[in-house]
């Protein structure tokens, strides 16, 4: 299925970070802070003011951050994915 963010909205999927165990404790998932970074899957055409469209800049392949309880969580096809207005998005991570 394909997505298609409107506006300045933006499809993040977020990356696994890497589960670390220190002695026998196990964090439960449920437990676990959601992960602040993430793959810019989807791109809307831009903000829309005063009748001109101001292009986006992340572009889809970004590797982004994002504040922690940005974005609205959906499922599609077993896949969690974001969309957040890309004023969410914290900073582009290297390239």
């Amino acid at each position: 299925m394909k997505i298609r963010p409107l506006a300045d909205r933006v499809v993040v999927k977020p990356l696994e970070e890497m589960e670390m165990k220190k002695g026998s404790i196990i964090i439960p998932d449920t437990a676990k802070e959601r992960p602040m970074q993430g793959e810019v899957i989807e791109v809307g055409p831009g903000k829309n003011e005063e009748g001109k469209t101001i292009p986006m800049e992340v572009k889809k392949g970004d590797r982004v951050l994002y504040g922690k309880y940005s974005g609205t969580e959906v499922t599609i096809d077993d896949i969690e994915y974001l969309i957040m207005r890309e004023s969410d998005i914290l900073a582009v991570i290297g390239k």
